[in-house]
């Protein structure tokens, strides 16, 4: 997209913005701000407590200096509890952090303005560049297929069904293995 500008940040770097991704958090979600779970002051508290994990990271993308869309996440600790609410059986050397093992795309939204262009592939890919970790992991509302799918194009598998919160709602945990492209093949360049 013409004039797109991607710009990474780290916790420190967030302070200065903050209300802007707030701002654009409340103009994704107008519709369910009046959810508890959704709301922008439980927003602002989950961006807080990445903030404060090791290998914390986020790429805002900016048209004209305004913020049209940010990613952002962490690396999954020895303590986490990402798994905690996990639905579906799974071994639990599937779930066992190192923390360095995986990185957890906590947020990837940008504004229905930009949506189809490519900016949130943008986002994503300048995130997750030299990240270290063997693997990626996100949640999906299950009542999101759509957003679920395109996931999935771009290489994420269904790992299971995780309630993070008793609050929230059901997600779709996806997994990304690293050093594989759309189709799943090896890419030539790490």
């Amino acid at each position: 997209m013409d004039g797109l500008r991607l710009e990474r940040r780290d916790a420190a770097g967030l302070d200065d913005i903050r209300q802007q991704l707030l701002d654009v958090y409340a103009e994704i979600y107008a519709d369910r701000l009046s959810e508890d779970f959704h709301s922008v002051e439980r927003f602002n508290e989950r961006l807080g407590w990445n903030t404060e994990v090791p290998g914390f990271a986020a790429v805002v993308g900016y048209l004209d200096d305004t913020p049209i869309g940010y990613a952002y996440g962490c690396t999954l600790q020895e303590t986490t509890r990402w798994w905690n609410g996990i639905q579906t059986p799974a071994p639990a050397d599937a779930t066992r952090e190192t923390g360095s093992r995986t990185f957890a795309l906590s947020e990837l939204m940008v504004v229905e303005k930009v949506r189809g262009t490519g900016v949130a592939r943008h986002i994503h890919d300048e995130l997750l560049r030299d990240r270290p970790e063997e693997r990626v992991t996100l949640l999906v509302e299950r009542d999101h297929p759509k957003v679920r799918a395109l996931y999935e194009s771009w290489g994420y598998e269904w790992f299971g069904e995780v309630l993070p919160f008793p609050d929230a709602p059901l997600y779709d945990a996806l997994i990304l293995r690293r050093g594989t492209g759309r189709t799943g093949q090896p890419m030539s360049s790490p």
